[in-house]
């Protein structure tokens, strides 16, 4: 048996500042744009490389959704993104005007810092110590 999650929906408020956010900012790539319908698309992004798990971006739908926007986990860390390299990301994110709201410390895991996207969702930018295998 071979399973994977293929996406994580992340609720946003615009397709289009989000898709500049994710590949001008954080460098990921556009996989995906495709119109449902008059106002519903299929947005998907991935960081450069990844060959599993992207990002669904899911325009926020009536007041419920749009009150989850940038609160998905509540004011927890809620994505994870790996690096080969902390310090170059770092770097360049921070050039490009992300906020990290702890910046990089060693852990017993590695080395991680903590940033903001857009809407206020935090992300563990993390270069692990031990390098963890895919299916």
């Amino acid at each position: 048996m071979r399973q994977y999650l293929a996406c994580i929906a992340l609720v946003v408020d615009d397709y289009d500042d989000a898709i500049r956010f994710y590949t001008e900012k954080l460098n990921f790539v556009l996989l995906e744009d495709t119109r449902l319908s008059g106002t519903k698309r299929w947005v998907r992004v991935a960081p450069p490389g990844s060959d599993a798990c992207a990002l669904l971006l899911a325009k926020a739908d009536g007041d419920t959704q749009s009150g989850r926007v940038g609160n998905q986990t509540g004011g927890r860390v809620f994505l994870f993104l790996h690096t080969d390299d902390l310090w170059r990301d770092y770097h360049a994110m921070t050039a490009k005007g992300i906020e990290f709201v702890r910046p990089p410390a060693e852990e017993s895991y590695g080395t991680v810092a903590v940033f903001k996207d857009l809407y206020g969702n935090l992300w563990d930018l993390i270069e692990p110590t031990l390098r963890v295998s895919t299916l």
